[in-house]
Order: C-alpha cells, then sequence, then structure tokens
C-alpha cells in the first residue's frame, strides 16, 4: 500500500496544513467538503498544494513527522518548488508524479542495526 504526505492551505504562504494518507484523493475531498472537524475545517485550508508519494505508509508517516518540525519557510521553499504559484492540484493529482527522493548521504532502511 503507498502513502501520501500533502499540505493544505487556504491562499499562497496562508496556513499550511501537514497530513498523511493512504488514499489522497478522498483524504483531500475530505478536507475541502469539511466532513470532518478539525484544523483544516476551522481555518478554510481547502487547496492541495504540495504532496509526496512514497512506497509505503509507514515511510510517508516517517515523513509526516519530519515535516512537522520544519520551519515554515522550508514548507513554504517545499510547495513553492512543485508548486510555485500555490495552485490548487486536486484535479491534478493523478497527472503529477512527485515521488520522494531521500538525501543521497540518508542510509537506507535496511543499513540500521
Amino acid at each position: 500500500m503507498s502513502g501520501f504526505v500533502y499540505m493544505m492551505s487556504d491562499k499562497p504562504r496562508g496556513v499550511i496544513y501537514t497530513g498523511v494518507t493512504s488514499d489522497l484523493q478522498a483524504r483531500v475531498w475530505e478536507h475541502r467538503n469539511a466532513v470532518r472537524k478539525g484544523y483544516t475545517e476551522k481555518y478554510r485550508a481547502k487547496s492541495l498544494v504540495w504532496f509526496e508519494t512514497h512506497p509505503n505508509i509507514v515511510l510517508a508517516i516517517q515523513r509526516e513527522k519530519s515535516l512537522k518540525r520544519y520551519l515554515r519557510e522550508w514548507k513554504i521553499r517545499l510547495v513553492e518548488e512543485l508548486n510555485p504559484t500555490w495552485l490548487d492540484l486536486f484535479e491534478r493529482i493523478d497527472e503529477m508524479e512527485n515521488a520522494y527522493k531521500p538525501h543521497e548521504n540518508t542510509l537506507a532502511s535496511g543499513d540500521y542495526n
């Protein structure tokens, strides 16, 4: 099962919500339609502005936890590298490929003892 890490926003350089899911289209639809009460509903963060694809949900969860520790400016830089105009990417999810590529010095999961 693949996993996705994503960011939602209300406007360019506005609020940024970072989440993880195994079904990106369904989860973004829930945010857009305020199915659940929470951060994105409260702050109207209904635009998918960034996402990454991971080979499995465990790696996606690890990446999400890492991104949540990022400074806001780092998150903005990530968004603007993929989506410089902060367009809503919801309609283009299937057209885009944004697989996570770890830094070349990152150890592979099998390298840990």
